[in-house]
């Protein structure tokens, strides 16, 4: 197992919260997590169908059987579980009596929302990051190896063939999650849909185009991007128009939340295909935005992550928000600075509102100018990021 960065947030919140949900995406190693920092705790899998229908049927008399320190995975599977809980929780006075973990997020919010309000802390691991794969001593010369090869636990631990893995990962969650959900009739037009959803990926969300183009209509557009940002298929970069009026789109950025995946949706079968892809500065980006999430996930913090762009065509490519201040981010994929990598930071920063930091993300090596803007690397993105 590759040890993970939300195992100390995990611990500190065990101390802090009678309850504490952990969600993200399926496969990302949540199960694996919670049962390595917590050996000692009893566990329930409810995907279980036997288990899930003693839950359902008697769920007194199920948690009678786990009355302390106990993980319930998948806990989505049985979301009236979580007013029994409350009860047990106000009762006994006790932090650190349950974990429980989920994959889907519209299916936990609306329990968690009502039943455990203020009981419990949330906390949401994405697949591996770049330094986790660092600190196992897995780490690649060229960024095409981490974009093809993703960040799901399992390519790792196993061994497996990135494409080949990816492949079984789409029809075994993806598909059967969506299918649950959305009582999905068509399982080639949502895979149509999936794929012209990566070949716009780090664009601007055109709902109408994706309707033409897939042919349904806007509102199942709608429906369906909900359930895969709900899946942790994707994530939604949100754009920043604060205090600028009508002169920024206000559209969000469509990434993935597993670059594997990603490449797998736009067939691409070997890593050197990578590279040549026409859509590797978007594929590059996507590698960088998701480093930036998973820093501030794995800290327990709150994404605090948007994009900037104006009418006029200035944009940045991520910004970074800690209270007021704001820092800059622009991605680029090439590994030869270029003095020009600098100027919509720059001026972002003298004409639009004042920037914090300044960073341009690169493939190249570190290098801070006399000007104030930091050249990063993408192994080190994530350090950016973190509030520390």
């Amino acid at each position: 197992m590759i040890p993970r960065l939300l195992s100390f947030e995990l611990e500190t919140q065990l101390k802090e919260y009678p309850i504490v949900t952990i969600v993200g995406p399926r496969q990302a190693g949540k199960t694996t997590l919670v049962r390595s920092v917590l050996p000692d705790y009893a566990y329930v899998n409810l995907e279980n169908p036997d288990t899930r229908q003693f839950a359902t049927e008697d769920p007194k008399a199920f948690l009678k059987q786990y009355p302390e320190r106990t993980i319930f995975d998948e806990i989505q599977r049985t979301p009236h579980l979580l007013s029994y809980l409350q009860e047990i929780v106000d009762r006994d006075n006790v932090n650190g009596q349950f974990v429980l973990t989920g994959s889907h997020q519209l299916q936990l919010r609306e329990a968690v929302t009502q039943s455990l309000a203020g009981r419990t802390g949330i906390l949401h691991l994405l697949p591996l990051s770049i330094a986790e794969l660092y600190e196992a001593k897995i780490e690649f010369d060229d960024p095409s190896e981490y974009l093809f090869h993703g960040f799901l636990p399992r390519i790792y631990d196993q061994h497996q063939r990135p494409h080949n893995a990816y492949a079984s990962y789409f029809q075994t969650y993806v598909e059967r999650d969506v299918r649950q959900l959305i009582k999905l009739k068509d399982v080639v037009l949502f895979e149509k849909f999936m794929k012209l959803l990566a070949g716009r990926v780090g664009q601007v969300i055109n709902y109408q185009s994706l309707s033409n183009d897939v042919g349904v209509d806007g509102a199942t557009i709608k429906s369906w991007l909900a359930i895969l940002e709900a899946s942790y298929v994707i994530f939604r970069l949100p754009p920043y128009y604060e205090n600028f009026g009508k002169r920024v789109i206000k559209t969000p950025k469509i990434y993935f939340t597993d670059t594997g995946l990603l490449c797998y949706m736009l067939g691409i079968e070997r890593v050197e295909q990578v590279g040549r892809d026409p859509l590797i500065g978007n594929l590059f980006a996507n590698l960088v935005v998701l480093e930036a999430l998973k820093a501030r996930f794995n800290k327990g913090l709150a994404s605090n992550l948007y994009f900037f762009r104006d009418n006029q065509g200035h944009e940045i490519d991520l910004l970074h928000k800690q209270g007021s201040e704001l820092t800059g981010i622009e991605i680029k994929s090439s590994s030869t600075w270029n003095p020009s990598f600098k100027k919509t930071l720059q001026y972002f920063d003298k004409n639009i509102t004042q920037l914090a930091k300044l960073a341009v993300i690169y493939s190249g090596n570190a290098v801070e100018f006399s000007d104030g803007v930091k050249a990063i690397s993408y192994k080190k993105a994530g350090k950016l990021f973190n509030d520390d």
